[in-house]
Order: structure tokens, then C-alpha cells, then sequence
């Protein structure tokens, strides 16, 4: 008796997953998206089934395949046999068909596939993404200078964890005006903004995938910092540069000054003027006087000799 009770169970079964293959290819599939670590309920819409229906849950990565949960009435009594890879985490409904997942992961994520049958099959069809929470953005001078002068723009850089379906958003109030991703899961996301320190728009980083986002909210006035004075950096020019134009400022002064002194008063000379002057008029009286010696000597050249011979 209980070798014919089992070989019904086993031809059950293999009807079961032929009706499976036949009815898949028809059944609408559900899709369904939830965060990693929490509970997940995969709800058949089925009101009713028979307390002597045989219900199996089968999974798999890319299609049902593996089974991993199987319920039937053996004598009146109910048996399960989950496997081993969900032990302890799946509960089934056995009213709706329905399936709990608890503490599930991104690798549970996958094709869900549910067989009821009780004379006809049922059949429910669920494609189950798990991701990961999003890391929250962190907000950074990109230049690293917090001091900015009032003419200049702030460079700002924001920066997050990548992961599956991730993507990094700059927003201008409720406007998304840049956005990035990268499917390198190992390369952090990194988004610029270039943006004026005076600007009275909100502006805030958004990291977001399917089913989780995180905001961090610019503070212009921490990051950038405005000042009125030109930047450190040019300190040493603008010194050396108002020196230079300090020496001639008083050069071209002094050379002005002269020459207006001069214009005044013609008369006045400078000391070396005098100077220069007495001598061109001694140099100027010994050539007279030489002068009109050679012309006596020449007039009078007997005299000259006497005068010598004395």
C-alpha cells in the first residue's frame, strides 16, 4: 500500500513538472524589486487552494529550474520539504500558494516560479531583484580651497559608493540637471558642479538605484567660503607690482618738479652750473690774454728781444 501510495506521488510529481514546462511559457511574469535584508512576500493572488493540493516553489537565477520547496498531503498529513539553501528562511501559505522570503539577499535574486496542482495547475511566475541600500553622497571642494574670492566660481565634487543600478544625480532645486553611472562596480561615482558663490538656489547630491536613495543638501557657505580680498596667492605680486609703480610715481615727479623750477626762475643755477661756468670764463680770459700777447710780440718784436736778453 504505501509502494502504491508512493509511486502516485512520484507520477504526481512528474506530471506536475511537465504541466510546469507546458504553462510557463503562457504565464505572466511579476516583477519585483526589494532591498537586501529585509522580508519579502511573493503574493499569488490565489484564494482557496485545496488542502490536499500538492504546491511547489521552484528558483533560479536566470529561469525556474531547481526546486526548493515542495508541500503535499501524505495521509491526511501535510509534509515540506524545503531546501537547503532557504532552510529556515521560507514560510508558505498553503491557502494562497504564497511565499515568504525572509532575510533575503542579492543572490536571491531570480525567476520564482509557483505549481499548484489539484486535478488542474495553477501556476504563478515572479522575477525578484535584490539590491543593496545606497550609500549617502558626500559633498567636497574639488580644488580643495574653501576660501574663494568674490569673482571667482566654486568647485565642488560630489561622491558615492557605486553598485548595481546605482546613479548619482546633481539637483537645482527639484531639477536634475546632471547624472552619472558606471557599471565597473569597483570605480566610486564622482559628479562635478561649478557654480557661483552668490547663488540663492537649493542644490543637493541624490545616490538612487531601483529601490533606495539617499540626499545629501549643499551648504555653499561651508564648502566656499567668500571673500572680499583677492586671493593669498597674489599677495607677493600686487606687492611688488605697487612698489614698482610707487618708485615711478616719484621718479616722474621729481624729473616734473625740476623742470618746472627751472621754467620759474632761468637765473637760479645749481651749483655745478657755476662751477662749470667759472671755469669756461678763466679758460676764456688766459685765450684773450694770449691772445694779445702774441699780437704786442708781433707788433714790436725788437722790444720783445731786448726784453729777453735782460
Amino acid at each position: 500500500m504505501v509502494t502504491m501510495l508512493a509511486g502516485n506521488w512520484i507520477l504526481r510529481s512528474v506530471l506536475l513538472l511537465l504541466c510546469c514546462l507546458l504553462c510557463e511559457a503562457g504565464d505572466e511574469m511579476v516583477t519585483l524589486q526589494e532591498v537586501e535584508g529585509t522580508t519579502i512576500t511573493l503574493h499569488t493572488g490565489i484564494t482557496g487552494i485545496q488542502s490536499d493540493a500538492q504546491i511547489m516553489w521552484i528558483y533560479g537565477p536566470e529561469k525556474a529550474e531547481k526546486r526548493i520547496l515542495n508541500s503535499y498531503v501524505h495521509k491526511g498529513e501535510i509534509f515540506t520539504d524545503i531546501s537547503e539553501r532557504f532552510k529556515e528562511r521560507l514560510q508558505l501559505d498553503r491557502i494562497s500558494g504564497a511565499l515568504t522570503i525572509r532575510n533575503i539577499s542579492r543572490t536571491d535574486s531570480g525567476v520564482y516560479s509557483l505549481q499548484v496542482m489539484n486535478g488542474s495547475t495553477l501556476s504563478r511566475t515572479f522575477n525578484v531583484s535584490v539590491y543593496a541600500p545606497v550609500s549617502t553622497p558626500v559633498i567636497i571642494n574639488e580644488r580643495g580651497k574653501r576660501s574663494v574670492f568674490s569673482t571667482e566660481s566654486c568647485f565642488l565634487l560630489c561622491s558615492v559608493e557605486n553598485g548595481e543600478d546605482v546613479k548619482l544625480s546633481w539637483y537645482r532645486e527639484n531639477e536634475r540637471i546632471s547624472i552619472t553611472n558606471n557599471t565597473d562596480l569597483s570605480v566610486p561615482l564622482n559628479l562635478s558642479l561649478q557654480i557661483q558663490h552668490n547663488v540663492t538656489n537649493t542644490y543637493s547630491c541624490v545616490s538612487a538605484n531601483p529601490v533606495s536613495n539617499k540626499t545629501t543638501s549643499l551648504n555653499i557657505t561651508q564648502l566656499c567660503d567668500v571673500s572680499d580680498d583677492p586671493p593669498s596667492s597674489l599677495h607677493p605680486v600686487l606687492i611688488s607690482v605697487g612698489i614698482i609703480v610707487l618708485l615711478i610715481i616719484i621718479i616722474t615727479l621729481g624729473i616734473l618738479l625740476k623742470k618746472k623750477k627751472t621754467q620759474e626762475n632761468p637765473a637760479e643755477l645749481t651749483s655745478s652750473d657755476v662751477t662749470i661756468k667759472a671755469h669756461s670764463a678763466e679758460s676764456n680770459e688766459e685765450e684773450e690774454n694770449s691772445t694779445v700777447t702774441d699780437v704786442e710780440v708781433e707788433r714790436d718784436p725788437v722790444v720783445y728781444s731786448d726784453m729777453r736778453a735782460l
